[in-house]
């Protein structure tokens, strides 16, 4: 291929915006590059022949081209000239084809040959010189016009949201109403069939696990495996091409966009989850597809020995957000999902990280200030995964004002508490009551606890109840990864089993799991499947089970349709019911104009707890009423509340507290006997729980 002799080009003019921009008549290309000494543009034409063309330094590092004739579907990469000095940190090596950090798509998947390393196999400070080309994948050049007229955003306030986290390709990949030349892709997300589950349920945001374009791994694929998950991020601004039915050379975006858009019709808000910690390269023996070969300090935290990666992620490198440039690639990134892809918002994977300086967390951060102040990223929701593997990586509730974060704190409490271990009455009532005393600072409410029970990474909620221990052999590392902490319990037998004691028990420790979930004050996430008794047969890090292990099986819909109207019947109760969704934490007193505390929390004999209740270890049973204060004081009272729990693995007899008898209790939740039979209780009578179940009382207004 080459460039039309007289085709006018022009350097691209400073200040131009990074990546490819067609305006209808060529597209402007432009990189920024502080280590370059010279910058070549490759294009590519369908047979692969390549033509480069040299780009102009501009001010501020940048490197720019107009090229008139050049448009949308056009692969290209650039090739890097520069030092290789990996001792100060610099890896620039020409012979490698470099993605472009902007590209709006990308097109071809990573070849693992020795040729995409930027430093021979057995040394990474020596240069590797063969052309990486055949073996990498191409940017494309998009056309960024989409209709979107007649898109509105959803809106939903956060205290008001239920998040469900859902793979893109797993969830509709054995969907049986989904066309096959649609499943697993976004169109197939968008799909009538897949919407309509989300409606019947009643959750308000899909989470999507991570569609920027990612690699899959060479030890994964060595083995046979693959990168399901997709925490691997190459490409911030590019959906993964591998989940669009239509084509992966620019198709991608609209398709994505089409998705969004039929999602948003539904009332369905669309989260992301990104990985901005660190990137598909790894560490300095890891491959040069982007930013090593482009400007390898800029983009990276390097160690004291600059040829070496920092590496608070666990993935081999860690994305240096002190950086500048760095900083602007991910900032631009958000809002051009925003603005854009139209997505309503962001869950930061080890958001920790992030927010790390030199070494420790700081709030004050770089990007914690910028993402605080811009304007665009106001609009949206933002969700931290807020730990790292770094040194004091656990930074739960240390993170500003208008972000909310995923509270491990809570899922192992309920965890524990639902297994019976001895002292986690006290903080259960924490954790119910919105997790105050992680939250409760900084202007920040009971919205920034996005309580957890089960997240892609762990058991599923059958398995939580089905196995005491991972099994991960499917893996291929000898059942050494994954988490060692579950907190499970399997309910007397390990996997499968045909007794019907033991499945019974474990599909009242499901509903227990869900009820109390649905219950607790701050946003719920479910985990897609949870609500049919999905299974991964005990493996806990299905990272790289792109099978059956992983794809939701729609037969087990059928079989636990019952599940799925219990887990449904709870969001249409949370979603009725103000005061199970506050915007303002408990005070334990009572609300103006009323006479009785807004939380009050009691024995099962009915008498008020007390300091030294609290204390006793061995405590399973609590009784929790809510007023109806809702924590807007100028609002309507909301319906009074009365939520049992019972962990003993006995019946337990509760009395309705004194001051509570003169209400008329409606049954709306009876995780023991979830059909409905007792619709009522009488307030003077004892309150039989069954063992290890939970009863949520309710008392309409008299009519």
């Amino acid at each position: 291929m080459t460039v039309e002799p007289g085709v006018p080009t022009a350097a691209a003019p400073t200040g131009a915006r990074l990546g490819a921009h067609h305006n209808g008549a060529g597209t402007s290309f432009a990189l920024f590059s502080s280590l370059a000494d010279e910058v070549e543009l490759c294009l590519f034409d369908a047979a692969g022949r390549e033509t480069r063309v040299n780009l102009d330094q501009g001010e501020g590092y940048l490197w720019g081209r107009y090229l008139a004739g050049i448009g949308p579907g056009q692969a290209y990469g650039y090739r890097v000239h520069g030092p290789w000095d990996p001792a100060a940190g610099a890896r620039c090596n020409p012979a490698k084809l470099l993605l472009d950090p902007y590209a709006r798509a990308i097109t071809g998947a990573v070849r693992w040959d020795p040729a995409v390393f930027g430093h021979v196999p057995d040394d990474p400070d020596r240069l590797e010189p063969t052309d990486s080309a055949p073996f990498v994948p191409r940017s494309v050049v998009v056309a960024d016009r989409f209709d979107w007229s007649g898109d509105r955003r959803p809106g939903r306030a956060m205290a008001d949201s239920i998040f469900y986290e859902v793979h893109v390709k797993g969830f509709t990949k054995l969907h049986p109403s989904v066309p096959p030349e649609l499943r697993g892709t976004y169109a197939g997300l968008a799909h009538p069939a897949a919407i309509e589950h989300f409606i019947r349920l009643g959750v308000t945001a899909v989470e999507l696990l991570p569609v920027h374009q990612f690699v899959h791994d060479a030890a994964l694929s060595s083995r046979g495996l693959r990168n399901y998950w997709g925490y691997q991020s190459i490409g911030y601004f590019a959906p993964h091409g591998e989940y669009s039915s239509a084509g992966d050379g620019g198709q991608q975006v609209n398709e994505f966009r089409e998705m969004v858009q039929a999602l948003h019709a539904a009332g369905l808000e669309v989260i992301l989850d990104v990985v901005f910690n660190h990137t598909a390269e790894g560490d300095e023996r890891g491959p040069t597809l982007c930013f090593r070969g482009i400007d390898n300090p800029a983009y990276y935290r390097l160690a004291d020995d600059q040829s070496r990666y920092v590496d608070d992620t666990g993935c081999g490198n860690t994305v240096n957000l002190h950086r500048p440039q760095a900083l602007r690639l991910v900032m631009d990134a958000l809002r051009y999902w925003v603005q854009e892809m139209h997505v309503d918002g962001f869950r930061f994977d080890l958001a920790a990280s992030l927010g790390r300086a030199e070494r420790d967390f700081d709030r004050f951060s770089s990007f914690l200030e910028a993402a605080g102040q811009d304007p665009v990223l106001a609009e949206v929701k933002l969700i931290a995964e807020p730990w790292d593997v770094g040194w004091g990586g656990f930074e739960l509730g240390q993170f500003p004002a208008g972000w909310s974060e995923w509270n491990g704190r809570y899922r192992d409490t309920v965890r524990d508490y639902w297994r019976a271990q001895e002292g986690t009455l006290p903080d259960l009532a924490t954790r119910l009551g919105g997790s105050r005393d992680l939250f409760g600072h900084g202007g920040r409410r009971p919205t920034a606890s996005v309580n957890i029970l089960t997240v892609h990474d762990g058991f599923t909620l059958a398995d939580l109840v089905s196995y005491d221990a991972k099994h991960n052999e499917a893996n291929g590392d000898g059942n050494r990864d994954g988490s060692d902490d579950n907190r499970s319990w399997n309910c007397g037998v390990e996997g499968p089993t045909d007794d019907p004691a033991v499945l019974a028990l474990r599909a009242r420790q499901r509903r227990n799991f869900l009820a109390t979930l649905m219950l607790s004050e701050g946003p719920p996430l479910l985990l897609a499947g949870d609500e049919f008794a999905r299974t991964q047969n005990g493996n806990n890090n299905a990272y790289c089970q792109d099978n059956e292990v992983s794809w939701l099986d729609w037969d087990l819909a059928a079989r636990h349709s019952d599940l799925i109207d219990f887990t449904a019947g709870l969001c249409r109760l949370r979603e009725r019911h103000r005061v199970l969704r506050r915007r303002q934490f408990f005070r334990g007193a009572p609300a103006p104009h009323t006479t009785r505390d807004d939380l009050d929390w009691y024995r099962p004999d009915g008498l008020q707890m007390t300091d030294a209740d609290w204390a006793v270890p061995y405590a399973r049973a609590v009784a929790m009423a809510l007023s109806g204060a809702t924590g807007d004081d100028e609002g309507p009272l909301d319906d009074p509340f009365l939520i049992l729990f019972n962990a003993w693995w006995e019946p337990l007899e509760f009395t309705v507290p004194a001051s509570l008898r003169s209400l008329h209790w409606q049954v709306e939740v009876d995780t023991a006997d979830p059909s409905g039979a007792r619709a009522t209780i009488d307030p003077a009578l004892p309150v039989t729980l069954a063992g290890r179940s939970l009863l949520a009382l309710r008392s309409p207004p008299r009519r």
